[in-house]
């Protein structure tokens, strides 16, 4: 299973986002490979805000070498889901979608609420750290539910 998580610039709610289900894909011994991206180019090539590599830290999940990147079309051929923070973020991937088989794979990440952008307050970085890690465990429980067999095939 490969994961994309996207926001406005890919250094503070992505970033948590892969590293966060990374993390937790690996606790579960999943095989995913999960990716962050951003829909602005601001940041390419440099690391996460020090705030989220920070908040990360607190949880034993380092993302201090991660690199920042855009969002790019041939994304949605590398991804089989594309987890996003907000409405602005879902308009901006969606606006990029070739077909309906692209747009499907997209979805907000807390399903219709939205993950906010805490670069302008410090105090924000915890509990946003805190909304995508619940975010994620939803999303790991609803996954391994669609690829598990049902008890009918594994007999």
């Amino acid at each position: 299973m490969k994961i994309l998580m996207v926001c406005l610039g890919n250094i503070c709610r992505s970033p948590l986002a892969e590293g966060i289900m990374q993390h937790l894909s690996d606790e579960q011994g999943l095989n995913w490979t999960v990716d962050s991206a951003g829909t602005g180019s601001w940041h390419v090539g440099e690391g996460p805000d020090k705030r989220s590599v920070r908040a990360a830290r607190n949880h034993g999940i380092d993302i201090s070498k991660q690199v920042c990147r855009q969002f790019k079309t041939k994304d949605f051929d590398r991804f089989d889901h594309i987890f996003v923070m907000d409405k602005n973020n879902l308009s901006d991937v969606l606006n990029m979608a070739r077909d309906d088989d692209d747009a499907q794979k997209v979805k907000l990440l807390l399903g219709d609420k939205v993950v906010p952008d805490p670069y302008y307050d410090d105090n924000q970085f915890e509990p946003v750290f805190e909304l995508i890690e619940g975010g994620c465990k939803d999303i790991i429980k609803e996954l391994k539910n669609l690829t598990q067999p049902s008890p009918k095939e594994r007999t």
